[in-house]
């Protein structure tokens, strides 16, 4: 199922790769928005985990470990933060990496609240 959930997440965020955004600044937009998408989907699947007990475990894990796990994108993330530090733009090299941390985390919180409401 990990798996299964993985193959279906990567390939995903493989085809995100290839809609254009009209990207005019250097800020990775797509890995961010993945990322941000990733912290929405895993914070709602725990959320629905805990109210209904009787959702498999399998397809728990199917949706957590294996497609957020493989279409969220924090090596990438790494990868191009360390990239705009070396090319020299530290500025938004940390904005980006505040951003992700700052907003992912609030993405969860906020999914959380709404969905206990």
């Amino acid at each position: 199922m990990v798996g299964a959930g993985g193959f279906l997440g990567a390939v995903l965020r493989y085809l995100i790769g290839f809609i254009p955004t009209g990207e005019s600044t250097v800020f990775p937009i797509k890995t961010f928005l993945i990322n941000v998408f990733g912290c929405l989907a895993i914070g709602a699947i725990t959320i629905a985990a805990a109210k209904n007990t009787q959702i498999d475990p399998k397809r728990i894990l199917f949706m957590k470990v294996g497609l957020c796990g493989g279409f969220t994108t924090f090596s990438t993330f790494a990868l191009e933060t360390t990239n705009l530090m070396k090319d020299g733009h530290m500025g938004i090299a940390f904005a980006y990496a505040m951003l992700s941390i700052v907003v992912g985390c609030a993405v969860i919180f906020g999914i959380e609240y709404i969905l206990e409401i």
